[in-house]
C-alpha cells in the first residue's frame, strides 16, 4: 500500500476572509474563494481547505480548541489499496465512510485523519544550478529570476502529540508510514512510502514545556523551488504585513541540520499555527537508515540569533544510527499523558519551539 502524501488538509477558522487574504499572500494558487469556504490547489494536486468553525465537514467533536487543520487527508494510490488500509484501520479504530469512499477515523492520539484515491499530479519545478569559486555550472547564465513566491507541493505536516511514539507506531502499522530520524524526546520524523521527501509528518512531544497536553497542529511546510524563492516569499509576507512573531527565535530564513531543509515560518492568522516555506529537503527512499538525535545537534544548522541552547561549543555532536529503534525506549508511554521531562529538554521554552 502506497500512501503518496497530503491529498488535503481541512482547516477550521473563525475569520475566513483573513484566513484566505494569508494564503493567498502566501502564494498558494486559488481555486476558490466563497462566503462559505475557501480552496487552494498547489501543482502537485493537494489542497488546503478553509472552513468556519461548525462548519459540517469539520470533524465533529472538534480534536482541540482554536485555528488551525483539524483533519488530514492522505492521498493513497489505488482503490485496493485503500481498501487494504481500510481493513487495517478498522482492526484498531472506528472507521466511518463518505459517498466517495473516502475513509475517516481518530487515531489513539486524537488525530483525526482521512484516507482517499488520488490521482497525484506531476508537475514541472525548477532551479538554478549553484555555483562555487572553483564549480560553474551556471556559465555565462542569468540566475532564474522570480517574482512571486508559488508553494508547489504539501511537504509535511507537524501535530504535537501525547504520545509520540505510539501515534509513529499507529502510522506505520496502519498506513506504511517509514522512520526516518528521531530527535530524542522530542519528536519523530516519518515520511509516506510513495514520496521521497525527508519526511511527511513530524510528531512533537506533549511533555515539552511549550507544548500543550494533548494532540494539537504545530505548522504545515510547502515545498519551493530554492532558496531565492523562501527569500522572495519571506520578503513579501513582510512587505504584506504578515508578521513572524518567532524570527528571533528560528533565526528568520535557516537550515534545519536534520533534514537538510532550509526554511521560514509565517504566523498562520488567529494563533493558528505556522506556514513554513520549505526548500532543498533531503530526499531518499527505503535504503535510508534512520537516526536518532541529540535534539540541539540536529535542529539548525545556522541561526546566529536563535535561543543559546541551540548554538555554541557546548552542543553535543551526537547523532547515532537507530535501525533497532534503541532510542524510541526511553520515551515509550504505558499510558498518554503530560510527564516531566528532563535535562536540556527541560530547558526548551515557548521561545525556542521554532527551532525544533
Amino acid at each position: 500500500m502506497s500512501i503518496l502524501g497530503v491529498e488535503s488538509v481541512l482547516f477550521g477558522v473563525d475569520d475566513l476572509a483573513q484566513n484566505a487574504k494569508f494564503w493567498t499572500d502566501f502564494g498558494l494558487p486559488v481555486e476558490s474563494i466563497t462566503e462559505n469556504e475557501a480552496v487552494f490547489r498547489l501543482a502537485s494536486g493537494s489542497r488546503v481547505i478553509l472552513l468556519p468553525h461548525g462548519d459540517a465537514r469539520l470533524p465533529s467533536p472538534d480534536p482541540y480548541p482554536g485555528n488551525g487543520v483539524k483533519e488530514t487527508v492522505w492521498g493513497v494510490d489505488t482503490a485496493e489499496n485503500l481498501e487494504k488500509i481500510a481493513a487495517s484501520l478498522a482492526s484498531e479504530v472506528a472507521i466511518t465512510r463518505d459517498d466517495d469512499g473516502t475513509v475517516h477515523c481518530v487515531c489513539p492520539d486524537g488525530q483525526p485523519i482521512a484516507i482517499r484515491v488520488w490521482a497525484k499530479r506531476t508537475f514541472k519545478s525548477e532551479a538554478s544550478p549553484v555555483n562555487t569559486p572553483t564549480s560553474h555550472p551556471r556559465f555565462n547564465q542569468h540566475r532564474i529570476w522570480r517574482h512571486k513566491a508559488i508553494p508547489k507541493t504539501i511537504n509535511h505536516v507537524v501535530f504535537f502529540s501525547p504520545d509520540y511514539v505510539g501515534s509513529f507506531e499507529f502510522y506505520e502499522r496502519h498506513l506504511g508510514f517509514r522512520y526516518i530520524d528521531h530527535s530524542r524526546g522530542v519528536g519523530i520524523f516519518s515520511r509516506a512510502g510513495g514520496t521521497f521527501e525527508h519526511h511527511s509528518i513530524f510528531w512533537v512531544n506533549c511533555d515539552l514545556p511549550f507544548a500543550p497536553d494533548n494532540f494539537k497542529f504545530m505548522h504545515i511546510a510547502f515545498g519551493m523551488d530554492d532558496i531565492d524563492e523562501v527569500m522572495l516569499g519571506a520578503n513579501l509576507m513582510a512587505e504584506k504585513g504578515w508578521k513572524n512573531e518567532s524570527m528571533n527565535s528560528s533565526g528568520g530564513i535557516s537550515r534545519h541540520r536534520i533534514s537538510s531543509a532550509i526554511y521560514y515560518y509565517c504566523d498562520i492568522p488567529g494563533k493558528g499555527g505556522e506556514a513554513e516555506y520549505h526548500a532543498d529537503t533531503d530526499y531518499l527512499d527505503d535504503n535510508w537508515v534512520p537516526r536518532a538525535w541529540d535534539f540541539r545537534f540536529g535542529s539548525l544548522l545556522w541561526a546566529n540569533n536563535a535561543p543559546p541552547i541551540f548554538r555554541g561549543p557546548d552542543i553535543p555532536w551526537d547523532m547515532q544510527f537507530d535501525a533497532d529503534r534503541r532510542s524510541f525506549a526511553p520515551y515509550r508511554k504505558a499510558v498518554p499523558g503530560k510527564q516531566a521531562v528532563e535535562g536540556a529538554l527541560a530547558e526548551i521554552t515557548e521561545d525556542d519551539e521554532h527551532a525544533i
